[in-house]
C-alpha cells in the first residue's frame, strides 16, 4: 500500500555522478528542462570515502550549464582546507560530514560567512545524537541511505526511521531545515521517503543511468506530486 505524502514542496536532485561526462551538457540541460530542482555534486577524497571523483573544477564546469542552484556534498577529510575553493566554484550548498570535522560549528559558521548555505551529512551508522548541537545552524541535513562512495547501490531501508526521527528533531524544535536523502532513491520508494520526512530526494543513478533521463526524472515527480 503506498503512503501518501506530506504537504511539503519537495526538491529533486540529479546527482551529476553518474552523468555522462562524455556529453554532460546533454544530461545537465535536458534534467533541467525536465524540472530539476538543483544539482547535486558528490566530492570524494579517495580517503574518507573508498573512491576518488571530482573537485571544484567539475563544480565550475556544471555551473556554467545551468542557473540551478548547486548542492555540493564534501565526502573528503579536511573539508575546512576547500570551502572557499567550492564557494569560488559556484556552489549554492555545502554539505560537510559531521564524522570528519573536528570544530563542527566554526566549519558551519564559515560556509555561511562566505555566502553558501551550510548542510551536515551522516553515515547509515551515525546516531542522530551528533546532531543536537548543530541543528539550528545549519540549512539541511543529509540523511545517507547507503553508504558513501560508489553509485547504484541498494536502499537501506532502515534509513527511513531515521529520516523520520530527523523531521522529529527539526519540527519539535521549530526549525526550518531541510532533509536530503541520498543513496538509492528512485520512483519507487520516492513517496515513502517524503512522508518520512525527506524533501529533497538525490538520484544519480535512477535519472542519468535510465534509458530516457526525461522520463526517470518525471517518474519521481509524479510519485511525490499532490
Amino acid at each position: 500500500m503506498k503512503t501518501k505524502p506530506r504537504k511539503r514542496h519537495v526538491h529533486i536532485a540529479p546527482s551529476v555522478l553518474a552523468a555522462n561526462f562524455a556529453d554532460l551538457k546533454h544530461d545537465i540541460t535536458t534534467a533541467e528542462k525536465a524540472g530539476a530542482d538543483l544539482f547535486h555534486l558528490d566530492i570524494m577524497d579517495g580517503h574518507f570515502v573508498p573512491n576518488i571523483s571530482f573537485g571544484p573544477a567539475m563544480v565550475n564546469t556544471v555551473r556554467r550549464l545551468t542557473s540551478l542552484p548547486l548542492d555540493t556534498h564534501l565526502m573528503i577529510e579536511n573539508p575546512d582546507m576547500y570551502l572557499e575553493d567550492f564557494k569560488k566554484a559556484g556552489t549554492t550548498r555545502l554539505i560537510v560530514h559531521v564524522e570528519v570535522c573536528r570544530h563542527l560549528h566554526r566549519t558551519v559558521s564559515e560556509i555561511r560567512s562566505l555566502g553558501m548555505l551550510p548542510g551536515v551529512s551522516l553515515n547509515p551508522a551515525t546516531p542522530l545524537s551528533v546532531l543536537e548541537e548543530i541543528l539550528p545552524y545549519v540549512d539541511s541535513v543529509l540523511v545517507m541511505s547507503v553508504n558513501p562512495g560508489f553509485g547504484g547501490q541498494k536502499f537501506i531501508a532502515a534509513s527511513l526511521d531515521k529520516i523520520l526521527r530527523v523531521r522529529t528533531m527539526l519540527d519539535s524544535r521549530g526549525i526550518e531545515a531541510h532533509i536530503e536523502v541520498d543513496g538509492g532513491v528512485e520512483a519507487d520508494n520516492a513517496a515513502a521517503l517524503v512522508e518520512a520526512g525527506a524533501d529533497i530526494l538525490i538520484a544519480g543513478t535512477s535519472i542519468f543511468r535510465a534509458a530516457d533521463i526525461r522520463r526517470a526524472l518525471s517518474a519521481i515527480r509524479a510519485n511525490v506530486s499532490f
